[in-house]
């Protein structure tokens, strides 16, 4: 450890650099195009959840999300995929469909959060409603979602996490690793923090002319 110390930081860095890709659980990147995303397209960090609008652990983290992109503003960008755990939580399929039919209407973080902090109100009238709400043709909201327009869409986010690992929600990733710990403000917050350091010192790493290559 003494000698780690002793060693350059661009040159600590160069190493953090050249194995995190080998440490990536994450198989499915963000795509800007696909993904929902909340934060800087910019950020040095990515948070990614595997989430069930009807999973009571998913509503609690919500409120944990909130604070970390309030904390850590342009330094943070936030994703959310779908994987609803329809054998356990009968109304989460519906609800992720609504969320996306919701997004065809540029409102996919209003229905979002709304059914996150109503998680008791997810059948098919209440989701109506909430459509209602929040302003969006019903019409064209409900019709889409008696022809399952979006099942594909969800599935695609289903796949994604059958690839990476996750078995459970909330599922988190931050820059691609996933993080085996508890979802806490506390503990999110210091692994957050940690992974913007590391990226911090890869990118000034990057930055860095090679040595090797000199002359």
């Amino acid at each position: 450890f003494r000698l780690i110390r002793r060693l350059p930081a661009e040159v600590r860095a160069r190493q953090i650099a050249g194995t995190a890709e080998d440490l990536l659980d994450l198989s499915a990147e963000v795509d800007p195009e696909r993904d929902h995303i909340r934060g800087s397209e910019q950020a040095p960090v990515t948070l990614v959840e595997y989430g069930d609008h009807q999973c009571p652990y998913c509503g609690q983290a919500e409120v944990v999300v909130r604070e970390l992109l309030v904390s850590f503003g342009d330094d943070l960008r936030y994703v959310w995929r779908h994987l609803p755990l329809s054998d356990v939580h009968p109304n989460a399929q519906m609800a992720a469909e609504a969320t996306e039919a919701a997004a065809a209407q540029d409102a996919f973080w209003e229905m979002n959060d709304k059914l996150l902090q109503h998680q008791d109100e997810l059948a098919p009238g209440d989701l109506a409603r909430s459509a209602e709400e929040l302003g969006l043709d019903v019409d064209r909201f409900w019709d889409e979602l008696q022809r399952r327009k979006y099942a594909g869409r969800v599935a695609e986010d289903v796949a994604s996490a059958d690839t990476s690992g996750v078995a459970g929600t909330p599922g988190f990733f931050i820059n691609g690793r996933r993080h085996q710990g508890a979802y806490d403000i506390e503990t999110l917050t210091a692994a957050v923090r940690a992974a913007r350091h590391r990226a911090l010192l890869t990118a000034k790493a990057e930055r860095q002319p090679d040595p090797q290559r000199a002359g």
